[in-house]
């Protein structure tokens, strides 16, 4: 099983509603796309001052599952849609659980 794990921060200029929007059109990608057996988003809790606004982890079944999500044009037109105009950084892994 291969892991994909994203930290997002979003630019200064981001309002919640704006994050809120974000947010719930990459929570509909697991059913937009599929591939994943589970999926997770959600924003930082503010405990530490600092960290990434918001995290998402998705695990897929192999790599091959993977590469087909990331590519698959409904999930770049998400990114290119709601992520890139507000995303100030991002940081992503993915590994073998």
């Amino acid at each position: 099983m291969l892991r994909h794990v994203v930290l997002f921060t979003w630019t200064e200029d981001t309002d919640p509603e704006t994050r809120a929007a974000t947010v719930a059109a990459i929570r509909r990608l697991p059913e937009v796309v599929g591939g994943m057996t589970s999926f997770a988003i959600g924003p930082d809790a503010g405990i530490t001052e600092g960290n990434a606004h918001t995290a998402l982890v998705a695990d897929f079944p192999d790599v091959e599952a993977y590469r087909a999500y990331a590519m698959d044009p409904r999930h770049l037109a998400v990114i290119a849609e709601h992520v890139k105009p507000h995303l100030a950084a991002r940081s992503a892994v993915q590994y073998e659980v």
